[in-house]
């Protein structure tokens, strides 16, 4: 939990956000944060009513207004009612981020791969980012701002994981693509590629020996914690970063310069 003392310069009392894929990992965390920082939040989920809700619960306790909606943004009727929901409890958008995917655990290499995998991790995880930003770009207000969530596997591939790297790299275009049609608006689009993340999508890779393997790839010698995503997804929806946009912003631990 995160002292509501921390509010200070990152103030986004006023501001109503949407979080996709908020009922755990990066997205909780995320709505915790904005919550803290003042943010009003909608937490999108598909199917975790009840950990949904308890974020909600963590949100509200800093003062905020804070709900739930359960949606499957990956089709853009769920993203649309997602989005038009928020709008109706909080009273309309200013930040919203696309946090909503999966990291299919086993490793394939690409010549195996079967159809059903390809496409349920682009539907997963690309459709939901086209249609909620589509639906969040027709609503959100002027001077809003965007946070896309890719990877680092979507910069330099994922062996084993292609399809979870091509889904990554497409956000990334995305986002810089959305950045200049948005711009007009004041409106920012940034995007975040965390490294590892401790979360309960990669809890078998990183069990075990596993943790110490990934680990020893990382300059800075640990895993990151999704409060550690947290904090640069809510920097981006913050004053301080009204212009940056179309970035990709690394949280990596120095992983990538590891080769």
């Amino acid at each position: 939990m995160v002292n509501s003392n921390e509010r200070g310069i990152l103030d986004l009392a006023g501001r109503r956000a949407l979080v996709t894929g908020g009922s755990r990992g990066i997205g909780a965390a995320t709505a915790r944060l904005l919550a803290a920082a003042g943010a009003d939040v909608m937490i999108g989920y598909r199917s975790r009513h009840d950990d949904a809700s308890a974020v909600a619960a963590d949100a509200a306790a800093f003062g905020v207004r804070a709900a739930v909606h359960a949606a499957d943004v990956a089709t853009a009727d769920g993203a649309h009612d997602l989005v038009q929901a928020t709008i109706r409890e909080l009273g309309g958008l200013d930040i919203f981020i696309g946090n909503a995917g999966i990291w299919p655990e086993e490793e394939v290499p690409l010549s195996s791969m079967d159809a059903a995998r390809w496409h349920r991790t682009m539907r997963e995880n690309l459709d939901s980012i086209f249609f909620t930003s589509a639906a969040v770009a027709r609503s959100i207000t002027d001077g809003g701002r965007l946070v896309l969530i890719s990877s680092t596997a979507g910069q330099r591939g994922e062996a084993y994981h292609a399809d979870y790297a091509a889904t990554k790299g497409a956000v990334i275009s995305i986002t810089k693509s959305l950045a200049v049609e948005l711009a007009p608006r004041d409106v920012t689009v940034n995007c975040v590629a965390p490294g590892w993340v401790d979360t309960e999508m990669v809890a078998g890779a990183i069990s075990g020996h596993g943790i110490a393997r990934i680990s020893n790839g990382i300059p800075l010698g640990r895993i990151a914690t999704p409060a550690d995503i947290a904090g640069p997804v809510v920097f981006l929806c913050s004053p301080l970063a009204r212009h940056i946009t179309g970035e990709i912003v690394n949280v990596n631990g120095g992983s990538v310069l590891c080769g």
